[in-house]
């Protein structure tokens, strides 16, 4: 097998990969969580970086031959130094060619893509952990492909403990929730799309939707990274042609693996059955 292989850090890269799977249901795809080291927000750069890059090395190694970081947090701490410094040493060129047969693509940019067509007022909230927002990831796309959009960015340092608790769909939740949607607008009244910019945060999107104006759209990522990747596939047939179709799904995880099958069940609408590995 050559599958896309996804990875997080958790078990929020399932709604991407639901979400991909949905879309591209002819290729085979392996997904890693690195749920013993979960989670990565609180991380720092150096931490996340060496996390990332262990678990992109596992998946090449397993035959990926593209990688997608389903993590906002491995999106914005660690992919450009990985696609910089050492994806050329992982992936050398082939056929006396400058491209590399391996590549590897996060979340944050098609959603950026994505946004400048959603907003009228030009002004977005991005609702994230406490990594990504420190990070400013999503200010620096947004500044070269929407200059014009001012971004404002909460951090909601709370939402993924609940999700990963199965507190997501409980009245505990909802205190949460609407303090850091009420703080969000209050900075900016403007905001007319908000962006769940963590892949743990569609589980809550109910509650979000609940405290969040009427007028202001709410964007999960995994349809855009769904169809930004379709696009990519049809653009770059060179690669498209090494990924496997055999529609089959592939689950690893650092931890226990029961624990895992439970919680994935959850967030992928299916049952899962993993493996347990070490990175």
């Amino acid at each position: 097998m050559s599958p896309i292989g996804v990875f997080d850090s958790g078990y929020g890269g399932l709604t991407v990969l639901r979400e991909i799977r949905a879309l591209m249901p002819q290729y085979d795809y392996l997904y890693l969580g690195d749920n013993a080291r979960a989670p990565y927000g609180p991380r720092s750069f150096e931490r996340v970086y060496e996390f990332t890059l262990q678990a992109v090395r596992r998946l090449f190694d397993m035959g990926c031959p593209l990688i997608i970081l389903a993590c906002n947090t491995a999106s914005a701490k660690a992919l450009r130094s990985i696609q910089q410094h050492d994806l050329p040493l992982l992936s050398p060129p082939a056929d006396g060619t400058a491209l590399p047969l391996r590549r590897i693509l996060g979340v944050i940019r098609p959603t950026v893509e994505a946004v400048g067509a959603l907003t009228q007022t030009r002004h977005i909230g991005i609702v994230a952990t406490q990594g990504t927002t420190s990070s400013r990831t999503y200010e620096l796309e947004m500044a070269k492909l929407h200059p014009d959009i001012i971004v404002t960015s909460q951090a909601c340092p709370m939402w993924v403990p609940l999700v990963e608790n199965y507190e997501f769909d409980k009245p505990g939740a909802d205190y949460f929730v609407k303090r850091d949607i009420q703080q969000l607008m209050q900075h900016d009244p403007l905001i007319d799309v908000i962006i769940l910019g963590c892949t743990h945060f569609p589980l809550l999107y109910n509650k979000v939707r609940a405290y969040t104006p009427a007028h202001v759209k709410l964007i999960s990522q995994g349809e855009y990274v769904s169809h930004s990747l379709k696009d990519y596939l049809t653009r770059h047939v060179e690669l498209e042609r090494l990924i496997t179709r055999g529609m089959q799904a592939r689950f690893l995880t650092t931890d226990d693996s029961t624990k895992f099958d439970t919680s994935a069940t959850i967030f992928l609408g299916q049952t899962v059955e993993s493996e347990q590995i070490t990175l």
